[in-house]
């Protein structure tokens, strides 16, 4: 069973039918012991990192997946989630993030004729061999909606990249966390086969 964290974010209805698709079973939570008891959790999310984090502190929940985490549970974050598991971002100066994971989140510089936010289908590179890209082929195409990205400090958990602009690191991975800033479960057979090769992963 697949845990998806409820914070009032948007998009978690459609990370719950992506893994419904996928005969999965999917439970949109924000309770501790089904959290803890499940055999992987997802932390998607669209919306601002400040009142995102405010959200995670008010339901109880930081704590929470830091203990996921700890257990070695698989853990997923997907576009502000995996904004949210690092040290911090531009978009809210002074709010700390999870910090579960090293580097920063940089809002997508103005360049000319590239529009922010980016929406659209981008292809990735693969600097390093990750367990969600298992048997997905180099430049193939995800769904990105954001107008911030991540720049881990850490350039060995970076898995995926993509240029908009600038080198966005578009999906890192470090012991059983794991984190796609595009969406999956918009990102039509790639995705779901990298929500399948997720769900295929062990606890740690």
């Amino acid at each position: 069973m697949t845990a998806i964290i409820d914070y009032d974010a948007g998009n978690i209805k459609s990370v719950e039918k992506a893994l419904q698709a996928l005969g999965e079973e999917a439970v949109i939570t924000r309770d501790k012991q089904l959290l803890l008891n499940a055999d992987r959790v997802i932390l998607p999310g669209v919306g601002a990192f400040g009142d995102a984090m405010e959200k995670l502190h008010a339901y109880g929940l930081v704590e929470v997946i830091r203990e996921i985490v700890s257990k070695g549970i698989p853990f997923l974050g997907i576009c502000l989630g995996l904004q949210l598991l690092f040290e911090r971002s531009d978009e809210s100066k002074g709010v700390s993030g999870l910090g579960l994971l090293k580097g920063e989140i940089l809002r997508i510089p103005d360049a000319e004729g590239l529009k922010i936010p980016h929406i659209g289908w981008n292809s990735l590179k693969f600097p390093q061999k990750g367990k969600l890209f298992e048997g997905i082929a180099e430049d193939s195409y995800v769904y990105f909606v954001h107008s911030y990205y991540l720049k881990a400090a850490e350039e060995d958990i970076v898995k995926a990249t993509t240029e908009y602009g600038v080198l966005i690191h578009a999906s890192v991975e470090k012991g059983n966390i794991f984190a796609c800033q595009f969406h999956p479960e918009k990102s039509s057979d790639v995705g779901l086969k990298i929500l399948r090769n997720f769900i295929g992963i062990n606890r740690a």
